[in-house]
């Protein structure tokens, strides 16, 4: 067996290859768009690059073939509370069952991230935002993967494990039928809300996207950036966004809640886009595109996935989130526009994000983990610290 470092084209198709090579005996499995994959290690694209840098290898066996792959970052601004020292991050890890290669990926990794200074790496994790390829699949592998969601065999579990990395969190998913019917609670805050003069809730037009892209921020930065996950997002960057949304948007998926016209709570998701990228085989010239507006059209895709929720501080434990998503319920349940709901998945360290989840009725359906591999391994091991709602 033999590494190569992704330094030309070539290698470079060869590395999203292998990819499909490990997972072409799971008939659920989607491959991911080239492009997409491409953008993550493209300079000019993608924006993390200002705070950090990647390598990718490839391992071929002895006969040339290749039968694993790995990149390695390093990022700046990659932190997570309660951690006091240099993590980097792996991805796109792929490998035969047979740990001795798997070993020589996580080593030349390991060693690479040393070099940088990093004293841990996480992974698999993007070089990026946490909605795509984040987190390794242990349970759900019966399940087509919703889009930016990662995909793998079975046995990578084991590999990672083996070599020493430990659980630094759990991700869950959940999923209901469109139609189930939402608890009873739901509609008595609903109803609550509805008496009470000033609050309202409206899903977005696609002729005022710059005003929802305004009002998701205005939530977003309220909701989530004050807890030190993420950063503060500006108007500019969700109008951005939205623009780039808007082909596959479906209007009546977008909510908001509002008291006197101020956004107080968001409810936010799209059509699965995997249920039409599997038509592409990673491709997504201007056939599929063609393609993609005639399945959109004839409503073909019937799942839905949820992008983002978020309530205002002032306002969370007020039972909001009920009246938010009951309005949606009301436009949206009955009419067979779409079948299937699945939700973004939610760590063990935000267990309120996950008791709302399982507020809806939702069924855990996957399971993913975030594993951190510590060099000294000496040093104690701590799990993500749960996230602080004060």
């Amino acid at each position: 067996m033999h590494l190569k470092e992704v330094v030309d084209k070539a290698l470079a198709k060869t590395f999203l290859e292998v990819n499909v090579l490990m997972n072409r005996s799971n008939p659920v499995y989607i491959r991911a768009l080239d492009n997409e994959v491409n953008e993550v290690f493209d300079p000019s694209k993608n924006k993390y690059y200002k705070y950090g840098e990647t390598k990718r290898w490839i391992l071929f066996n002895d006969a040339g073939a290749p039968i694993g792959r790995i990149a390695a970052f390093t990022n700046d601004k990659y932190i997570n509370k309660g951690t006091d020292f240099v993590t980097g991050g792996i991805g796109f890890f792929d490998c035969i069952n047979d740990q001795s290669a798997a070993n020589q990926l996580f080593d030349v990794a390991k060693t690479w991230l040393q070099e940088k200074g990093a004293e841990a790496m996480d992974g698999p994790i993007n070089f990026g935002d946490r909605d795509k390829w984040w987190g390794l699949l242990v349970e759900g592998f019966e399940s087509e993967p919703m889009y930016g969601m990662s995909f793998n065999p079975s046995y990578y579990q084991a590999l990672f494990e083996n070599y020493g990395f430990q659980n630094y969190y759990n991700q869950y998913y959940y999923y209901m039928n469109v139609d189930d019917p939402l608890p009873e609670r739901f509609t008595e805050r609903h109803a609550k809300f509805k008496a009470k003069p000033g609050y309202d809730a409206r899903h977005a037009d696609l002729n005022q996207l710059e005003k929802y892209a305004r009002d998701f921020a205005t939530v977003y930065n309220a909701a989530w950036a004050q807890h030190g996950e993420a950063k503060e997002i500006t108007e500019e960057q969700v109008i951005k966004l939205f623009k780039k949304m808007k082909p596959i948007m479906d209007p009546r998926m977008v909510w908001f809640a509002y008291f006197k016209e101020e956004p107080i709570a968001m409810f936010i998701n799209i059509p699965d886009l995997n249920q039409y990228f599997k038509h592409f085989n990673g491709q997504f010239g201007w056939m599929q595109k063609l393609q993609l507006l005639w399945m959109k059209w004839r409503g073909t895709n019937k799942r839905l996935t949820g992008l983002a929720f978020g309530v205002v501080p002032k306002y969370q434990a007020l039972g909001i989130d009920s009246f938010l998503i009951k309005e949606c319920g009301l436009l949206i349940q009955g009419k067979g526009w779409y079948l299937q709901y699945e939700m973004g998945w939610a760590g063990d360290w935000n267990p309120k994000m996950v008791n709302i989840y399982k507020s809806l009725g939702g069924k855990q359906s996957r399971r993913m983990i975030t594993f951190r591999y510590l060099f000294d391994r000496n040093r104690p091991f701590e799990r993500h610290p749960e996230m602080d709602y004060k």
